[in-house]
């Protein structure tokens, strides 16, 4: 059981960390731009090494940001979740926390999926036929990446709850 929470822990870790990176930094897209050439994240666009603001309030980067944003909490609260499940308080004894846990970074992996998609969506109809030359950059990929490694903590965490249900109800009666 611990060892399943233990990668689990590490899972939740390492995707949260890709979470804030991805959502932060700003190379989701590459393109030409006049001959130039330039890139964007969700905040800012750079343009021959100078940024800008993204000043302009489009819908699909708004949602792509606060569906980020609630995917880092919500892993953030797993990630919480998950070291408490290692204690063991009395007070919480109906409050299985590896449940909780393995919830929480499911609910961070469809944030992170919703949000993936909608960029997906709307980057490849709209942007990528005003763009002739463009391509998803690394910060994109952080985002995809994340999103697996919180499926698996909540993989991981699960079957922690699931192992530890089963030696419960088979103990002495």
């Amino acid at each position: 059981m611990y060892s399943f929470m233990g990668g689990g822990l590490f899972c939740a870790c390492v995707g949260n960390i890709l979470l804030v990176v991805s959502t932060a930094t700003d190379f989701w897209m590459q393109y030409r731009l006049s001959g130039a050439f330039a890139h964007q994240g969700l905040w800012r666009y750079c343009v021959t090494g100078k940024c800008y603001m993204q000043t302009e309030s489009i819908a699909y980067w708004n949602a792509t940001r606060a569906f980020m944003i609630l995917s880092t909490l919500s892993c953030f609260g797993g990630v919480i979740a998950g070291i408490l499940s290692f204690t063991n308080f009395s007070t919480f004894q109906k409050f299985n926390r590896s449940f909780t846990a393995g919830i929480m970074f499911f609910i961070s992996t469809l944030f992170v999926l919703l949000a993936m998609a909608v960029y997906t969506g709307v980057t490849v109809n709209l942007l990528g036929k005003r763009f002739g030359d463009w391509r998803f950059s690394w910060s994109y990929i952080l985002g995809w990446v994340a999103l697996l490694m919180t499926f698996f903590a909540g993989i991981f965490y699960m079957c922690a709850y699931r192992m530890h249900e089963c030696r419960r109800g088979s103990g002495p009666r």
